[in-house]
């Protein structure tokens, strides 16, 4: 049997249509299928890989730490040296209340976590999301996300919910003291790159100080350096209670974390103790890998080309198919008429060696999250296969 069948027999599925790509090595950009094809990244792991594939630093980092040590115990047991200082240079590099950090293995663990952390120091217990939001798929994170297709299935879930429509100021109001926490995108990623305003933003900050709601932000997809800031609440002038991280967080590696003040994050260590566990999160490699990758992206002060490059990006994309672009950095949505039209693209993309993708609750939008390491010469040509595909379907 070759790999693909084996693939469809014995890996469990999450759609009835996979890619199907089989990679064999990545590097830089890149992707390198078994026949030797290549495939110019543009959607980075989902906004994973910003360093690009196999960063020397981010490789090494993790070659020296395996040898080390990999797994000891169950987080929060033992003092591991790439814990700490992953956990303190995030600290230096972020509003000074943000400070304690707790690795998760992932974006949706960061959520569960989150909300748990929330419910706890609060003492209160009703959540506040918005529609077409996207979290993660466990339980709690399911219960928070914005699309009720993928929930029906799996109800009953978390009760005292509300959602309430992202980026509409006058529905702020319907946060009260009774809410322990809303949960919010700083950018909603897979409703296909909607940008608050400002003043939106601001007035969901100041309702929840003057309620007591802790207020998490989202970062998981726009988080290190994909829209133009370390984070995107920095285009916006406030600062969260709760910070979730994944995705590029890890380098490449699995790894997520909530992120919050000593004094709020404090309550979940006792009454009852232990009151959020894992075994494997901040696992000591995926520490050092992000560790690294976060020295590189500040070293080489890559987020500041982010902008420009998704700018001269969008100029490039200029076609009368094309109903809209909604772009922050590097994070971009090209929008169809249809998900049946912008899926003919997609496959012509990548079948001339583009590697691209849509959203998952705007199927009609093309995905655009390339490395951010992405090079004028290799824009100009991803942008070429592009606008090729439009014209040919």
């Amino acid at each position: 049997m070759t790999n693909r069948q084996l693939f469809l027999n014995y890996v469990a599925q999450t759609s009835t249509a996979p890619l199907m790509l089989e990679i064999e090595r990545a590097q830089g950009v890149y992707l390198y299928a078994a026949e030797g094809k290549k495939y110019l990244d543009l959607i980075a792991g989902i906004s994973v890989s910003n360093l690009g594939h196999s960063h020397p630093q981010v490789v090494e980092a993790v070659k020296n730490q395996a040898e080390k040590y990999m797994h000891l115990m169950v987080y929060g047991e033992f003092v591991e040296s790439p814990q700490v200082r992953y956990a303190k240079r995030l600290s230096e590099i972020l509003p000074p209340h943000l400070s304690n950090v707790y690795f998760t293995n992932s974006g949706a663990e960061a959520t569960e976590g989150a909300l748990k952390l929330a419910k706890r120091f609060t003492g209160r217990t009703g959540i506040v999301s918005f529609k077409n939001a996207y979290h993660g798929s466990t339980h709690g994170a399911l219960s928070v996300m914005g699309d009720e297709s993928l929930k029906r299935k799996f109800r009953p879930l978390l009760p005292d919910t509300l959602q309430l429509n992202f980026g509409e100021t006058d529905e702020i109001e319907k946060i009260t003291c009774h809410h322990a926490v809303v949960i919010v995108e700083t950018i909603q990623g897979e409703a296909g790159v909607h940008l608050p305003s400002k003043e939106f933003m601001q007035q969901l900050r100041k309702r929840c100080t003057e309620t007591g709601t802790l207020l998490i932000l989202d970062e998981i997809q726009t988080g290190m350096g994909r829209t133009g800031k370390l984070f995107a609440f920095e285009h916006y002038g406030i600062t969260p209670d709760i910070l979730l991280l994944a995705k590029a967080f890890g380098g490449g590696m699995p790894l997520g974390a909530f992120i919050s003040s000593k004094d709020i994050m404090q309550s979940l260590s006792e009454n009852p103790v232990l009151g959020h566990i894992t075994t494997f999160g901040g696992h000591p490699v995926c520490c050092a890998a992000g560790l690294a990758a976060l020295n590189v992206l500040l070293e080489t002060k890559l987020t500041a080309q982010v902008e420009a490059k998704g700018a001269f990006m969008e100029a490039l994309l200029k076609h009368p198919k094309i109903k809209a672009i909604r772009r922050k950095g590097l994070l971009m949505a090209l929008e169809f008429d249809s998900f049946e039209q912008n899926k003919k693209i997609i496959d012509r993309c990548i079948e001339v060696g583009v590697l691209t993708d849509w959203f998952l609750f705007a199927p009609q939008c093309m995905r655009i999250a390339p490395p951010l390491i992405i090079s004028e010469v290799e824009i100009r040509e991803a942008c070429r296969v592009i606008l090729q595909g439009i014209e040919e379907c």
